[in-house]
């Protein structure tokens, strides 16, 4: 399964509500360093995905997500288990790095 677009009206469903943990990617589109890392998460997304589901959040179209959260600095990845967010990630990285954060926060 690749990531999923999530978007403020689908938020509260697709990642509070989820039964699984969620890796939600803060993004935008003229952000280089989240275009870096997006090939990586689609690969840890569909190595990791009976454990998590990885969801992509624009933060220029989906502002009120962005700003419930406290935003300001991308790309930003914040993990929701059971709908609260448990751990976070801030800025680019290997996806070695990536993929053992988030196997250490599951």
């Amino acid at each position: 399964m690749a990531t999923k677009a999530v978007t403020d009206a689908s938020f509260a469903a697709d990642v509070l509500g989820s039964d699984k943990p969620v890796l939600v990617d803060f993004w935008a589109d003229w952000c280089g360093p989240c275009k870096m890392i997006a090939p990586a998460l689609e690969e840890i997304s569909e190595e990791l995905a009976d454990q998590v589901t990885i969801a992509k959040v624009d933060i220029m179209e989906n502002t009120d997500v962005s700003a419930q959260f406290g935003v300001q600095s991308i790309p930003l990845m914040i993990l929701f288990k059971d709908g609260k967010p448990v751990a976070q990630k801030l800025g680019a990285a290997p996806k070695s790095q990536l993929k053992g954060w988030l196997e250490s926060v599951l």
